[in-house]
């Protein structure tokens, strides 16, 4: 997972997954460009029993309307 991604499943800024990694909370693996990703079952573990929902995507849209 990119940190943008696990960033959304927390609810928190991709900077703040950084510094869990380097706090050693949350490994992160390098690629070849040296960019970090995170494995899902270790941001599951960390969630623990919570869901895997970015917090986003639980937000209910609602409609504005402009009065008369």
């Amino acid at each position: 997972m990119t940190p943008a991604e696990v960033a959304a499943v927390f609810g928190v800024q991709a900077k703040t997954v950084a510094a869990w990694a380097r706090a050693g909370r949350l490994d992160a693996v390098r690629t070849l460009g040296g960019h970090r990703r995170y494995r899902r079952s270790d941001v599951e573990q960390l969630l623990g029993p919570r869901s895997m929902v970015p917090r986003s995507d639980t937000a209910v849209p609602t409609q504005r309307t402009q009065g008369d």
